[in-house]
């Protein structure tokens, strides 16, 4: 991904993201670079799967791992909020086995842990399980509380949630991960963590073990599957695409004939070819750091990728005015092999800012080249996903 820690290279898995950190590893390159170290709170490295031999998803052993910090005395910004309860402190949480999943709504790797931890916050509830949902944001949208409290209606999330916009309760637990799920005993010690999607039996029986230890009775044994099919459907074998980032601070791999230019209206012109995981603009751009916007109708994006499903986070006009797009594959509608947000035509709407599905392909898998074009101007383009 854009931000790289020593020789981390590209996590094809897409299964786990990391921040840089603030002061160690970052703050001197920011300050050199003129650049603020807040920055840097959304930047993500990804560890290799070809490294590792398999997905980068990590649990600790059972132990501690230090206490559960106060949540109640961290949610102080303006844009925070607890939404679905009023606030939880540490107090009013003693005695309870507590998981803390920090998560953000437009991240794909988080939408496919929530159904685990829905699940969970269901199973347990009247064993002694509170589930805390900790929303800190990677992008600027993300901040709004009206923008999460949507979310939570569209993602049917119940329990009770952080709106953590100012990091603090991110940073209180030294976390460096989307998502990031950690359990806490009835005394307030944290016991396990576990970054990354997977190892769900793992967390599971973790929880179970608490919730013995804390005097519960009548604990199955046996663990949740998940069964959903849309956005949080568990992703697919074989990705070999990134997360890619349309803003310039962390764009890798852009390949229109003219250079990418930051803050400024410009002009794109599409590839003539495209490599596997290359991408370009076409139309009027404006490049800011998070995102690109296009400042005339109409404009394209296009990206030669390698994976069943193909998201893009995008954005509305800034003063919220819709805007219709097409997409293709390989230069044809997409039939079958279109996504949640489209329609088999290609047709779809960006109306609200979040994570949009365009692409989920329903057979064999290989490079195809995905194309959308905005009929609208104003749209704001933040991301790519895979899955």
């Amino acid at each position: 991904m854009g931000a790289r820690e020593g020789s981390t290279s590209i996590n094809y898995s897409h299964r786990l993201k990391r921040v840089a950190g603030l002061v160690f590893i970052t703050g001197a390159l920011a300050v050199a670079l003129g650049w603020e170290t807040q920055v840097f709170a959304k930047l993500h490295v990804e560890k290799s799967i070809f490294a590792t031999g398999g997905a980068a998803e990590t649990g600790t052993p059972l132990g501690e791992h230090g206490s559960m910090p106060d949540l109640a005395n961290l949610v102080r910004s303006e844009n925070t909020a607890w939404l679905n309860s009023a606030p939880l402190s540490r107090e009013s949480l003693r005695g309870k086995v507590v998981l803390v999943d920090f998560w953000t709504y437009s991240c794909i790797n988080s939408l496919r842990n929530i159904p685990y931890v829905q699940r969970w916050a269901a199973k347990y509830r009247d064993a002694g399980l509170v589930v805390v949902g900790v929303h800190t944001p990677e992008f600027g949208f993300e901040k709004d509380p009206a923008n999460v409290a949507q979310a939570l209606r569209d993602l049917n999330v119940t329990y009770p949630v952080a709106n953590d916009s100012s990091y603090a309760i991110w940073q209180a637990f030294g976390n460096e991960y989307w998502p990031a799920d950690y359990v806490v005993d009835g005394k307030g010690r944290i016991r396990y963590q576990h970054f990354g999607e997977g190892d769900y039996g793992e967390s599971e029986r973790v929880i179970q073990q608490l919730l013995r230890e804390n005097g519960a009775g009548g604990i199955a044994t046996g663990t949740v599957r998940d069964d959903a099919k849309g956005i949080e459907a568990p992703s697919s074998d074989g990705i070999q695409s990134p997360e890619t980032y349309v803003g310039f601070r962390q764009t890798e791999r852009f390949a229109s004939p003219e250079r990418m230019v930051r803050d400024v209206r410009k002009t794109y012109s599409l590839p003539v070819r495209l490599a596997l995981n290359q991408w370009g603009l076409g139309g009027s751009w404006t490049v800011g750091a998070e995102a690109g916007i296009l400042q005339d109708a109409p404009g394209r994006i296009v990206f030669r990728f390698h994976s069943r499903d193909l998201h893009l986070v995008l954005g509305p006009t800034t003063s919220g005015r819709p805007v219709h797009f097409h997409v293709t594959l390989d230069g044809r509608p997409p039939g079958t092999d279109h996504g949640a947000d489209t329609a088999a035509d290609g047709a779809g709407e960006v109306r609200e800012p979040r994570l949009y599905q365009l692409i989920r392909q329903q057979g064999d898998v290989s490079d195809r080249t995905f194309e959308i074009e905005f009929v609208d101007p104003g749209v704001q383009a933040f991301a790519f996903t895979f899955g």
